[in-house]
């Protein structure tokens, strides 16, 4: 009988109450979802390239070690005005490229060692000059390993800012032809794949509500061919209260 009771009284509060409707709950009844983009290319002017160099020898001629190798191209590294900040080891290595029936009848010591270097070059002339001083004898192999912007981090800060202010602008010609006007901003989402991490190369035209300017290397001033462009593009999706 006591639960009976129970029952029946939580059934009077429950229709006493009144109904909220999802309307009421919900403090933005009337919104605008859009989206905001912007878009930058940059001439890199920051190429990280490597060089392989490797000890050789010639007919009648002692082997040219790795130390005589290493010492010349760091000169020529330094000639060319590259701090010595800006150069590293990214590996060494030693291997014997004779037969091993060679190796055992002559009990040579045949090692040919190596070392891998990476420099960091300002423009593609720095390269074409790097490229021209190297021994050809010594050098096994050169390439540009990655590209990159010194001001990288903090263009793409500028960017997010130009793809919210892009997505604030649509908004609100958008609720003007429709006679509204947009309110406070209730949410912000980066819809960016690219956010903070790799930088995109160029490819297709160029599609985006705001494109900054970006600025010149030393290769885009002098009229030098360069390296392809390193485009940046960020995307936002805003929602905005409607008035």
């Amino acid at each position: 009988m006591k639960k009976s009771f129970l029952s029946f009284l939580l059934a009077v509060a429950c229709l006493g109450a009144p109904a909220q409707s999802p309307a009421a709950s919900y403090p933005f009844p009337r919104t605008i979802s859009v989206t905001g983009t912007a878009e930058q290319e940059l001439v890199p002017d920051e190429i990280h390239v490597q060089v392989e160099l490797k000890e050789y020898g010639r007919p009648g001629a002692p082997k040219v070690t790795l130390d005589g190798i290493r010492r010349q191209f760091l000169n020529t590294v330094r000639s060319l005005g590259i701090a010595d900040s800006l150069v590293n080891v990214v590996s060494y290595d030693g291997y014997n490229d004779a037969e091993w029936w060679e190796r055992k009848r002559n009990r040579k010591d045949q090692l040919q060692a190596s070392v891998t270097y990476g420099v960091k070059l300002r423009s593609t002339a720095q390269v074409n000059e790097l490229v021209d001083r190297l021994d050809p004898h010594a050098t096994q192999n050169f390439q540009v390993a990655r590209v990159s912007h010194s001001r990288i981090t903090e263009i793409r800060r500028q960017l997010k800012i130009a793809a919210v202010k892009a997505a604030k602008e649509k908004a609100a010609y958008m609720a003007e032809a429709s006679g509204d006007r947009i309110g406070e901003t209730v949410s912000i989402n980066e819809n960016s794949d690219n956010a903070d991490g790799p930088v995109w190369w160029r490819s297709g035209g160029m599609m985006t509500n705001t494109v900054l300017q970006g600025p010149r290397s030393e290769d885009a001033q002098e009229g030098a061919p360069g390296f392809q462009k390193i485009r940046l593009k960020f995307e936002v999706a805003a929602v905005f209260a409607l008035k």
